[in-house]
């Protein structure tokens, strides 16, 4: 029965020993330095991974050793070691060195080598200049009368006539509808007398809303001929303001990064890594308001000028720079 327990011993006893070799293995660790929780306590942070430096003591008298420090260490982890927070895989570090272009891995290098990584927080911003694609359009008929019957009729012939004239010369792609209707009694106030009703006043409002802006000076004219006494105003705005929000927010991306080269360029920096960007917002344009329009049997000459789209980016980036 022993002789048979003993072979059986052995592997096991071989199979101990693989495992804690395996276990037992050096590994390189690249990251940066940070504090933790615990009192004293240092952190390696690589990518999604935190390791405890179980002998950071040993590392604390460095120049380099400070926050943000890229840094290469070889060390063995140590599964069986418990902490107070448990934050991060314990690490006893064997030997460790600053990771970084340019600088000395001895520890004894100079504060003029060292290269450190810091923090900056930059904004981007852009204006783009975009060309209205769409004219809003409003005319109202205004008839007045004694009677309110009579003044409601004479308004209701006029404007049938005006929407007519609408649709035909705005064209089959371009939207007529009542935006507004009103019947008022028109009043004559005398000192120390009850108000006085003289007439009625209806106002039939109608808009319209086109994308082919060169019809709506014509458009002006024609409903003026059809009847129409009042043009509340003209809008242009931009419904397809995709490609223009697009260029806009492009353009303050690259002005952030370009703010961060030349930060980390003024501290003697030599690359730039991106960590951050945030869109802050975005400013649809306005629309254009005219108002000042006379309705007159000649051509109505319309301008439409541009509209303003403006974007903010703000940038966080790491720049590796000089050791102060």
């Amino acid at each position: 029965m022993i002789r048979k327990l003993m072979p059986v011993l052995g592997v096991i006893t071989l199979l101990t020993l693989f495992t804690t070799q395996v276990f037992a293995k050096e590994i390189t660790v690249r990251g940066r330095l940070g504090r933790t929780a615990e009192a004293g306590g240092w952190l390696i942070f690589s990518g999604d991974q935190k390791y405890l430096i179980l002998n950071a003591r040993r590392f604390q008298n460095e120049k380099w050793f400070v926050e943000t420090t890229e840094v290469e260490a070889v060390g063995e982890t140590k599964s069986d070691v418990m902490t107070t927070y448990m934050e991060g895989t314990p690490f006893e570090v064997r030997t460790m060195r600053p990771f970084a272009q340019g600088v000395s891995g001895a520890s004894g290098a100079s504060q003029s080598q060292a290269r450190v990584l810091t923090r900056v927080l930059v904004t981007g911003d852009s204006i783009v200049q975009a060309q209205p694609d769409t004219a809003i359009l409003t005319v109202s008929v205004v008839s007045q009368s004694k009677g309110a019957l009579e003044t409601q009729q004479d308004n209701a012939n006029r404007s049938d006539a005006v929407v007519r004239t609408l649709k035909n010369a705005a064209g089959a792609g371009a939207e007529v509808k009542t935006s507004g209707y009103s019947l008022q009694p028109i009043r004559i106030y005398k000192e120390g007398q009850p108000p006085t009703i003289t007439g009625y006043e209806a106002r039939n409002s109608v808009m319209v809303i086109l994308s082919d802006l060169t019809k709506v000076g014509p458009l002006i004219d024609a409903t003026t001929q059809a009847g129409a006494n009042d043009v509340s105003g003209i809008s242009f705005t931009l419904r397809k303001d995709r490609p223009a929000r697009d260029q806009a927010l492009a353009e303050a991306t690259r002005e952030a990064i370009s703010k961060a080269r030349v930060i980390a360029q003024a501290l003697g920096g030599r690359r730039v890594s991106k960590q951050k960007m945030q869109e802050e917002g975005i400013e649809r344009p306005r629309p254009i308001y005219q108002t000042d329009l006379r309705v007159t049997a000649m051509a109505t000459p319309i301008e439409v000028g541009t509209l303003d789209i403006t974007s903010r980016v703000q940038l966080i980036a790491e720049a590796e720079v000089r050791a102060p």
